[in-house]
């Protein structure tokens, strides 16, 4: 799967902090695990549509 998050917008939003360079990919993945789960959800209340409930 394609990187799901931007660099520039996480280091922006956790501002003074320092990034290790693996974080990103740690987040990446977590990111696409809760996109997984949530169409998972979606799916199974018979929809193709995912919703902010599906979170």
């Amino acid at each position: 799967m394609a990187d799901l998050i931007v660099k520039a917008a996480v280091k922006e939003a956790l501002q003074d902090k320092n990034v290790a360079s693996d974080f990103y990919d740690a987040l990446d993945e977590e990111v696409e695990e809760l996109l997984e789960d949530a169409a998972r959800r979606a799916e199974s209340n018979d929809r193709k549509t995912v919703q902010p409930r599906d979170l």
